[in-house]
Formats: structure tokens, C-alpha cells, sequence
């Protein structure tokens, strides 16, 4: 990238950037702009390598878990095992296989819901108006903007007439900024200059011309783009988990391959009996079906995330949701709709509240909560119609839904009026005197039947001083001192809700005036206030309600000012003991925005380096932080969180490639439904897990205490990976879609640096696998006298009939089964079914015999076998029922 495309812009008028530029107001020439595209290249934004079909295959197997597995098939190829082998590559390779189709298709989903960012744009080449692709726009290129208009890069205003940009996708900020010919002062942040246009935003009133300054990557859109991409992700808490679990079977792996050996060397025993003892115990170790069963219970979840508008781009980030302890939320079209509204409406001597939703024109006006007829109250209808014809935003119905051709601010009026179906005005104005900031105001002049008619509006303090009567009761009156200070009272009242206020009047123009701004703004005849708000979204109260009930802290983040902020939170309930600004945040250490941080919930005036601050803060006091946002320069945040959610219709192909999580529907109540979900995924996989090491414990125990005890190999490997893939794995399986718990949503985040078991799992663990080892002992001794494959038979079938038993205790480590129910869970019992199904035909069936070198077993041993592993399930369901608390009704997390 050249260093001309990095000069500083600040300070020069647009005659002098021309100069520099070597361009004119005729734009360039056709071979110039070509020698320029290969200079500069392309205008568009380098993104981040795409991995590979492989490389996305390969990565399901970078887990400490998964090459723990690995080595275990290798050692069992090496030694003959070959159905153990091939038993272990089947479940690596479906574990696989499973993380990579989610992960592709959450890629080709993203890919869906791009957008280009301009496709083409109208630039000046040789004076004359040419249409081009935006990637072909060039530093020097004169760009030529409408209503509507995409910026395709960087640029100084040249021209502008009422030109009005809407900045949300960079800045954050709901309203639109305008835009005109001028000369910014050095030292002012750059998107606080008004003669500068930035990539990536859109004209959404007036028309004007450009000269581009930077394109591409030199951009500011670029440059937050690249700093998206120089930050790594996040490694998720479950991950994380996963990894410390398989280091500690590694280590458990090789200690009892150390113990089994001094034991038989200590026994005099046969080297090869060893290690067919010591590839059994590594066998009985490992869980084989882990990371499958979690791999697809992360896949169900997934899917169950999509039906709630909620698109998981990598398995794991389903569940790191539910670890969530602080959302760091965008304002602008998260917790708003992005829409703005006439919210109030105030004449003299009246105030009128106005219901309805965004941009659909249906709403009812309310006078003192009593729904009044628009059409019965002239001074109502006068403010509305008079606000209709000073606006130049039209609304339009393209397939059935309302949208909004112009400025938002003009667009609630407008939709304001349809409401009080006021018609839309059918003559062309006759003149106009546009906004502009220094003015503050805007008239049109429509020549009607009387004569010819001046509409105002614009900002109250600009506004009221140029009125001299006001309408009231349907006459004008004299605006005297009193009613002047009433309106101020009433002006500053509505300013102090968080609403953007503008003042309406209107005047009859002589015929014989001379129609200028100052000739015809003056002697206005007041008619009233209208406030508009960017609304909150109507689920969003109940949501960030759920997240206190689930103890989940919510900071709004915004580019927006402190005032309007502070109103928003507050019509969605956050709480918060004081508004931060930028500056405030640039003026504390660390450790003060950390303590800060724990009962201030909003910040204003930010910019991205902020929000990426505020989430590294958050994450060295404790915190697992998810960040929600739509624009570019939410994309650095949403990649430093340990979850980004990024909305998927309003969002930014940065902030959605950015991102763990899309938000189809850009709903943030959808992501209540997710941490739910996540908690939901966690909660089964502790249980799965325990569960599936108890059995394992059993084993080792087993095997171990036969091997002490100087008794003959208890189980073979084959019959160990039957329990642990088809036994355990399926009823595992089962336990990982189990019902959320109805209090789950009123439960505490969990500790990020907790480990994957807790105290009480691994004493569960441990005592259920001391009782299933022991128990499996004694079968084998009390049957040994029958014949040694009797005994390893007893052996096996106890150890997965005591299994079987076993899931029943782990479906809650709360609650009891006569409190949750037996069948709330419809998958279990079919699981449990058919689990002992498979086991009566290997013990009964011939050729299964052969293969899992079992015998068949007399009804008194079945008995015999339920019995003995009876105990343990009544025992935990005592515990359970004694120690547990009602399960609450009707708790926000039900259903």
C-alpha cells in the first residue's frame, strides 16, 4: 500500500486534497484510474485464509484426548488386537467426521448471509457520470452519492445537499451524521469530521460528490478489519477442560502401566501376559466413546441453538455460552431496533404518547392512557402533517414489509404520520432550504390552494426564538414569554427522556416576500415537539431480567452519546450507578476500569480499542465474556471474547467472520435461549463424563484387584471396549440430550478456571467405581470354579448391568428420579433397552460368543447380578431426595 494513501487528510479543504491527489472535479481519466488500480490494487478488504476442507477435518483430532486414543489403537495394531484397533479408528473418524460437517456447514451459512459490500458505485472518469465496480474505485476517483448510495472508500466531501450518512456500521452511533464541503482540524478523532465520508456506510438523505482519499485495507473500515485479523481466538473454557482431563489420563494411563508391571514382576508372571494385561488396562482407562459423545451432544445442541435463530460456526461454542458470566452488548439494532420512532409528541398544552413498532405505519395515540382518535385533535394532526411535508423520506412496501427510503429521523415522522393517516402529499415542493448543522433546521415551501406554505423543523433551541405565535386549540395565538418558557420546560423535559427532539412550525409566505432562509424562517407560527427514539426491542427487558435471574452481568457498550445511552438502558432495565465515557475509560488504569466495572453496566463514546480493553479487564478479573455487535467496529471485541455473537441481518461481513455465533434473526433475546442451551450442554456433558469414568474406575479396579489378588484375567480388551463403546457410549449419549433442569436458569456462571469435574463428581467417580470394581470381583471369584470363561462372563455382564443401573443415578446430581421423572427423558429408557438387548444376544448367540469369548448365563445369575448392583442406584436416590430443595415452579427458566 502506498504511503500517499496513509497521508494525513486533516486540515486540507477538498481543493487542496484534489491537488495533492493530482485529480480535479472532472474526475480521472480512464488510463490514469487503471495505472492507479495497479498501484493501489483492488478496493476491497483482505480477508483471513480460508482453511481447507482438510484442514478443518484435521483439527478434530488436535485434542490431548484425541491422540491419547491414537496411540492406545497404534499400541493395539502392534500387539494383534485388531478388533480394538478398528473399534477405536471407527469412533475417532465419526468424531471427526462429525466436527467437520458442522463446522463446514456453519462456514457455507456465513458465506449465505454475505453481502457485498458495494457492489458498484458512480464515479466521475473524464467528467462524465460512469457506473464501476466498487473493487475498481481508486484514490483521486470522484464518487457521486444519492440517497441510498453504499460508500465504497474513504473520501472528502466536495459537494453535499442535505447529505446525510448513516455511520452505525463503523461508529455505532443510531444517528445519521451529516456530511458537507469543509476542512477538519487536526488532533479531532476522524470520525468526528464532517467533511469526511468512510467506507462501508451509506447515504441515507440528500446527494453529494466525493474525492477518494483511501481505499481498500488504508481505509478506516480496513484498518479495523486487519486489526480483527492480528487477534488469535480465543481456546474454549470446554476445550480447555477437555485437554486438562486428557493430560490426566495420559499420566493415570502410564502409572498403572508402571504398577502392572512391578506387580508382575513381582508375581513372576509371563511378559506377554503383561502386556496383554497392561494394553486391557489402557483399554479400560481411556473412554473411548468421550469425545465422540461429546462431539455429538455439541452437535444436537447445535442444532437445537439453529432453531432458535442462533447459528454455532464451531461446536464448542454452544457450550462455552452457557460458561458466560458477562454479555458485552452493542445499543444500536441489538438492544434497539435500529429504527427510529416517534415516540412523543407534545403541543401546547397537550402531550401525546405514540405506540407502535420501528417503521410498520400502524400505532394508536395516547392522551392521559386513553387511546384518542388523531383526527379529533387538530393541534395533533397540524405537528404531523406539517412535519410529513418538511421531510423528503418517503416509505415504500416491498414485499409486504415497510422500508424507508431516507433519513430515519424524516422516516419516523413520516411513519408518524401514516399512523394518523394523514395522506402523502401528491404536489412537488416549490423550493427547499436544506439542513445543515450550522443552521440546525429545514424548510419546504409547497404552493397549496391559499397560497404558499413554509414547513419547518429542526431543533427546538433554533426553532422557538423564530417563532412569534403558536397554534393551540386549532387558532393561533401570540407566543408569549410564559408559554416560551412552558415549551422550553416541556423541550428540555422530553431532551432529558433520551429523546432526539424536534420542533415543527410552519408559515404562510406573501406572495411578494423574497424567499430566502432569512426572509421566510422567521415569524413562524410554533406547533410542537415531536421525540423520536431508536426503540428498544421488546424482548430485550425479559432477557437481560433472565440474565440477572441467571446471574450473568450485562454491559452496554455504544459510540452513541452518554445521554442517549443512559435512556436506553434504563427502558430495558439495565441498571447501572453511572454512565463511563471513552475519555473516562483512556483515564484509568486497569485495575480502575476492573473495580469500575463491577456496578457500571454503561459505556458511551467508545471506540473499538475500548471495547477490546474492557473485555481483556473482564477476562483477567475472573470473567468468561461474550460480546454482542453488528458493526465493523464491534469485530475486534467479538474476536477477543471467548464468544462473539454477531447479528446475521444487520451485521458486518467483518463482525460476522469474526465471530463464534451468528444471530439469524439479530434478536437478543435469542441469546438467553443459547446460554440455556449451553448450560444445558455442559450440565450433561459433567454427567456423561462422570459417568462414563465411574465405569471406567470399575474397570480399572477390576482388573487391578484381579491382578493383585494373583487371579486370571478378569475381562478381555474385547469385552472392556464393548462396555465403553456400545454400553456406556449409548447410554451416555442418551444422558447428553436430558432435559434442561427447571432451576438451571437460576443457577450461578459457572467458574471459568473450574475444572470439567467437580469434588463431588469425582468422588462419585470414585465410590461408584470402587463398588462396580468390587462387586466385579466378587462375580468372578464366585463363579471361577465353574470355568474361567464362566466367571470373565459373570464378570462382564455384572459390569454392564451395574452400568446400566449406574446412568439412572447420574441423569441429575440434584434432584432424584421420582422428582424429575423417569421417562422426562424419552431417550434413556430405549437406550437402557436396548443395551441389554445386545448384551443377551453376545451371551446367547454363538457366533457372538466366539467373538467376545462369553458363555451363556442361567436366569439365577441375572437375578443374582441385579441385586448385587442394586444398591448404589437406591443409595445415591436417598442422598439425592433427602439433600435436594424443591424444584421451583414457574421459573423463568421453565419451558
Amino acid at each position: 500500500m502506498s504511503g500517499e494513501q496513509e497521508a494525513a487528510w486533516q486540515g486540507l479543504s477538498g481543493d487542496e486534497v484534489l491537488e495533492r491527489l493530482h485529480s480535479s472535479r472532472s474526475g480521472l481519466t480512464s488510463d490514469e484510474a487503471e495505472r492507479r488500480l495497479g498501484i493501489y490494487g483492488p478496493n476491497t478488504l483482505t480477508e483471513e485464509e480460508k482453511a481447507s476442507r482438510l484442514r478443518i477435518f484435521l483439527r478434530q483430532f488436535r485434542s490431548v484426548l484425541i491422540f491419547i486414543l491414537l496411540v492406545a489403537s497404534a499400541i493395539s495394531l502392534a500387539v494383534g488386537e485388531y478388533i480394538d484397533f478398528l473399534a477405536i479408528l471407527v469412533i475417532l473418524i465419526f468424531n471427526a467426521i462429525l466436527g467437520f460437517v458442522q463446522e463446514w456447514q456453519a462456514e457455507r451459512a456465513i458465506e449465505a448471509l454475505k453481502q457485498m459490500l458495494g457492489l458498484r458505485t458512480m464515479v466521475l472518469r473524464e467528467g462524465r457520470e460512469t457506473e464501476i465496480e466498487a473493487a475498481r474505485v481508486v484514490p483521486g476517483d470522484i464518487v457521486v452519492l444519492g440517497a441510498g448510495s453504499r460508500v465504497p472508500a474513504d473520501m472528502i466531501v466536495l459537494e453535499s445537499a442535505t447529505l446525510l450518512a448513516d455511520e452505525a456500521p463503523l461508529t455505532g452511533e443510531s444517528i445519521p451524521r451529516e456530511k458537507a464541503p469543509g476542512v477538519c482540524p487536526p488532533g479531532i478523532p476522524k470520525t468526528e469530521c464532517a467533511n469526511l465520508l468512510f467506507m462501508g456506510t451509506s447515504v441515507v438523505n440528500g446527494h453529494g460528490k466525493g474525492v477518494v482519499i483511501t481505499t481498500g485495507m488504508a481505509t478506516e473500515f480496513g484498518r479495523i478489519a486487519g486489526l480483527t485479523q492480528t487477534i488469535g481466538m480465543e481456546q474454549t473454557p470446554l476445550a480447555r477442560r477437555m485437554d486438562v482431563l486428557g493430560r490426566q489420563l495420559g499420566l493415570l494411563t502410564v502409572g498403572i502401566a508402571a504398577l502392572v508391571v512391578i506387580i508382575g514382576i513381582l508375581q513372576m508372571r509371563d511378559l506377554l501376559e503383561m502386556f496383554l494385561i497392561g494394553v486391557t488396562l489402557a483399554v479400560a482407562v481411556i473412554p473411548e466413546g468421550l469425545p465422540a459423545v461429546v462431539t455429538l451432544t455439541l452437535a444436537i445442541g447445535v442444532k437445537q441453538l439453529y432453531r432458535n435463530h442462533c447459528l454455532v460456526r464451531h461446536l464448542a461454542a454452544s457450550e462455552t455460552l452457557g460458561s458466560v458470566s458477562m454479555i458485552c452488548t452493542d445499543k444500536t439494532g441489538t438492544l434497539t431496533r435500529n429504527e427510529m420512532m416517534v415516540q412523543k409528541i407534545a403541543t401546547p398544552g397537550m402531550r401525546y404518547e405514540v405506540s407502535g413498532s420501528g417503521y410498520t405505519p400502524e400505532g394508536e395515540f395516547f392522551y392521559e392512557d386513553e387511546a384518542v382518535d388523531p383526527t379529533l385533535h387538530p393541534d395533533l394532526t397540524d405537528v404531523l402533517s406539517a412535519a410529513y411535508r418538511a421531510s423528503t423520506a418517503r416509505l415504500v412496501m416491498q414485499g409486504g414489509d415497510p422500508t424507508v427510503i431516507g433519513s430515519p429521523t424524516e422516516a419516523a415522522l413520516v411513519v408518524a404520520a401514516h399512523k394518523a393517516g394523514i395522506p402523502p402529499v401528491k404536489i412537488p415542493p416549490v423550493q427547499e432550504f436544506s439542513f445543515d448543522s450550522t443552521r440546525k433546521r429545514m424548510t419546504v415551501i409547497y404552493q397549496e390552494t391559499g397560497g404558499a406554505v413554509a414547513y419547518v423543523k429542526g431543533a427546538p433551541e433554533v426553532i422557538l426564538p423564530r417563532s412569534g405565535r403558536l397554534r393551540i386549540g386549532g387558532h393561533d395565538e401570540p407566543l408569549t414569554d410564559e408559554r416560551r418558557t412552558e415549551l422550553t420546560a416541556t423541550y428540555e423535559s422530553l431532551a432529558q427522556g433520551g429523546l432526539r427532539v424536534l420542533a415543527v412550525a410552519y408559515r404562510l409566505v406573501p406572495a411578494d416576500l423574497e424567499r430566502t432562509p432569512d426572509t421566510i424562517e422567521r415569524d413562524l407560527v410554533f406547533l410542537g415537539f415531536a421525540g423520536i427514539i431508536d426503540p428498544p426491542r421488546p424482548e430485550a427487558k425479559d432477557a437481560l431480567r433472565l440474565c440477572r435471574t441467571a446471574g450473568i452481568g450485562v454491559i452496554m457498550i455504544t459510540g452513541d452519546s452518554a445521554l442517549t445511552a443512559r435512556a436506553v438502558a434504563g427502558s430495558v432495565g439495565l441498571e447501572s450507578t453511572e454512565v463511563l465515557t471513552g475519555k473516562d475509560l483512556d483515564e484509568m488504569s486497569d485495575d480502575e476500569l476492573g473495580r469500575a466495572l463491577r456496578t457500571t453496566r454503561i459505556l458511551a463514546r467508545t471506540t473499538p480499542a475500548h471495547k477490546v480493553r474492557v473485555i481483556e479487564v473482564l477476562n483477567r478479573n475472573g470473567h468468561s465474556v461474550a460480546m454482542t455487535g453488528d458493526g465493523v467496529n464491534d469485530a475486534p471485541a467479538l474476536k477477543r471474547a471467548q464468544i462473539g455473537i454477531a447479528m446475521g441481518i444487520k451485521g458486518t461481513d467483518v463482525a460476522r467472520e469474526a465471530s463464534d455465533m451468528v444471530l439469524v434473526d439479530d434478536n437478543f433475546a435469542s441469546i438467553v435461549a443459547g446460554v440455556k442451551e449451553g448450560r444445558r450442554e455442559y450440565d450433561n456433558i459433567s454427567k456423561f463424563t462422570t459417568y462414563l469414568l465411574s465405569s471406567n474406575v470399575g474397570e480399572v479396579i477390576a482388573i487391578t484387584g484381579a491382578l493383585v489378588m494373583n487371579l486370571p484375567l478378569i475381562l478381555l480388551p474385547v469385552q472392556i471396549l464393548w462396555i465403553n463403546l456400545i454400553t456406556d457410549g449409548i447410554s451416555a449419549i442418551a444422558l447428553g440430550v436430558e432435559p434442561a433442569e427447571k432451576d438451571i436458569m437460576e443457577q450461578k456462571p459457572r467458574d471459568p478456571g473450574a475444572p470439567l469435574l467437580s469434588r463431588g463428581a469425582t468422588t462419585a467417580i470414585f465410590l461408584r467405581g470402587i463398588f462396580a470394581g468390587a462387586a466385579t470381583i466378587f462375580l468372578f471369584v464366585w463363579s471361577l470354579p465353574a470355568g474361567l470363561g464362566q466367571a470373565q462372563t459373570m464378570a462382564f455382564a455384572g459390569l454392564v448391568i451395574f452400568e446400566l443401573l449406574n446412568v439412572l443415578n447420574f441423569r441429575s446430581f440434584r434432584y432424584p428420579l421420582a422428582r424429575i421423572g423417569l421417562f422426562s427423558n424419552r431417550y434413556l429408557v430405549p437406550a437402557i433397552l436396548f443395551s441389554v438387548t445386545a448384551l443377551l444376544l453376545i451371551v446367547y448367540l454363538p457366533a457372538l460368543q466366539v467373538l467376545t469369548g462369553t458363555t451363556a448365563l442361567a436366569a439365577a445369575d441375572w437375578v443374582f447380578i441385579i441385586l448385587l448392583g442394586l444398591p448404589p442406584l437406591v443409595v445415591g436416590e436417598i442422598y439425592k431426595a433427602v439433600t435436594s430443595r424443591p424444584v421451583p415452579a414457574g421459573s423463568p427458566a421453565d419451558g
